[in-house]
């Protein structure tokens, strides 16, 4: 099947969010739909997927122009899009997911299990993939999930299935498995759009790119023809830092030291400290239990064993507003799960943590919380059209940046950022890694857990590598590699296991 989108043009109010865009797909090619958070890349797939309408521009498939009206037009059309939150139900099996809505049905109207476990084979076969369909969804690893949705896509008979950052929450060999069975996919004749703000999954598995930026399409071509750092400055517009951003600072006293601290199954004796003004990194690969373990510093993964210190006082920290009274921050890896409200403002979300301490009489003095806020959308170039509207109306940087905003705000001793720029663009990764630089400059404490080498080597003064819930080893400077810390990562032996201290 090839896809021809001419024109496209999209705005909302006074905001113009796509000019005149063109896009195109043939069958058997991965295309990469590349631009910052806002760019308009999810816009111009709602209008492909029959979500959103376009203002101007036309859709044509094997050269016949076609209209969406909701997203079944699209779907009909045999266009799948896979969102970046999976559409699963954890407690069904997979036969059950991929059928949900379209259930097989025998005699006397009960479901046939048998015949839709049959299709659900027949599609696995096809893709390459060995999966029981009887298997419970809960029971599968993050990129099977991926592929399952994949599959119900070719299940409706999809040429053309887009993919919404699809690798976000998977480990390396997860994704490479992913890949595989993108590449059977393609040899079979359907086209995929990826969209990604990795850039060297790009290069490794797309044909042909796409970037837009501020709503115009500013580049495309073939991968083969172009490389990460034209990628990356087609996307921001100017230059983007790729060099170690670490540099010398005064370190003040220790703000927080944990001591063999254990939570059977999840971690076990661990101990380390940070001091004030320095960045100290967690790292690993995924499932090594460093979330976990930060979870409970922060009091919301209930009781551990070992002592936490905090300037030197030992404190038991057993709830998240404990926590937060304590002058610990923590911001949290799920975004959308743990960070944001999506009922409340772009404002409330930004303000939370402070409400206590700007209310008297149980009630809150707005115009201090506004003010406050309002320092930190400077400080943190959050783009948006209005401090009352729904969190949900910005891109997944500005929600990100307004999840920072709202710990600033709160002034932390020490501030712990899980994966601080998961899903988010280059430009808005770069202001992220700003904020935690000034922070550390500022004196704070700073914890980045993060699964991407290259972050805490580019920010961070010391790293701890996890492996199986354990610390594996420390690295400092100019010892921090992507070899080294691969190698502890994944079990690789190590000269000193003893505590971490700055």
């Amino acid at each position: 099947m090839t896809l021809e989108m001419r024109n496209i043009t999209k705005s909302f109010g006074a905001n113009d969010v796509l000019k005149d865009i063109d896009f195109s797909l043939s069958g058997g090619e991965i295309c990469a739909l590349l631009g910052e958070n806002g760019a308009g890349k999810s816009t111009l797939m709602n209008i492909l997927g029959g979500v959103l309408p376009a203002d101007r521009g036309t859709i044509s498939l094997d050269g016949r122009q076609v209209e969406f009206r909701v997203p079944g037009d699209s779907l009909s059309a045999g266009i799948a899009f896979i969102h970046q939150e999976l559409n699963l139900v954890n407690d069904l099996a997979v036969f059950e997911n991929m059928f949900i809505g379209r259930e097989l049905k025998g005699k006397f109207g009960l479901l046939d299990a048998k015949a839709m476990c049959a299709k659900c084979q027949s599609v696995f076969e096809r893709m390459g993939v060995d999966l029981d369909p009887r298997t419970m969804v809960r029971d599968l690893d993050a990129s099977y999930k991926q592929i399952v949705e994949i599959a119900r896509a070719l299940l409706m008979e999809a040429s053309i299935i887009i993919m919404d950052e699809p690798t976000t929450s998977l480990t390396e060999p997860e994704i490479q498995r992913v890949f595989a069975m993108m590449r059977t996919l393609r040899e079979q004749g359907v086209a995929m759009v990826f969209i990604s703000h990795k850039l060297g999954e790009v290069m490794e598995i797309c044909d042909r790119y796409t970037v837009l930026r501020d709503g115009v399409m500013v580049a495309a071509g073939k991968v083969s023809e172009t490389n990460t750092d034209e990628l990356a400055r087609y996307m921001v517009g100017h230059e983007v830092r790729t060099e170690s951003l670490r540099k010398e600072r005064i370190l003040g006293e220790e703000v927080l030291r944990v001591e063999d601290l254990s939570q059977p199954g999840r971690f076990s004796h661990i101990s380390f400290s940070v001091r004030a003004g320095e960045i100290l990194g967690f790292t690993g690969l995924l499932g090594d239990g460093r979330s976990e373990l930060f979870q409970a510093v922060f009091g919301s993964a209930g009781k551990y064993q070992g002592q936490i210190y905090l300037m030197g006082q030992p404190v038991t920290v057993r709830s998240t507003q404990q926590a937060v009274d304590l002058g610990i921050g923590y911001v949290p890896r799920d975004r959308k799960e743990n960070g944001i409200i999506k009922d409340m403002s772009i404002l409330e979300n930004g303000s939370i943590v402070t409400w206590p301490k700007n209310a008297k009489a149980g009630w809150i003095s707005w115009p201090k919380v506004r003010q406050a806020f309002q320092r930190e959308v400077a400080g943190l170039k959050i783009k948006m059209d209005g401090e009352e509207r729904l969190i949900g109306s910005l891109s997944g940087g500005n929600q990100q940046k307004v999840v920072l905003a709202k710990w600033l705000n709160a002034g932390p001793k020490v501030l712990i950022f899980d994966n601080p720029t998961q899903g988010v663009d280059v430009g808005a990764k770069e202001d992220i890694y700003d904020t935690i630089l000034d922070l550390a400059h500022q004196g704070m404490a700073v914890v980045v857990l993060s699964s991407e080498a290259q972050e805490i080597i580019r920010i961070c003064d010391r790293a701890v590598v996890m492996y199986h819930g354990a610390v594996q080893g420390e690295l400092r400077g100019d010892e921090m590699t992507d070899q080294e810390i691969m190698r502890l990562a994944t079990g690789g032996e190590t000269v000193e296991r003893v505590a971490v201290s700055g």
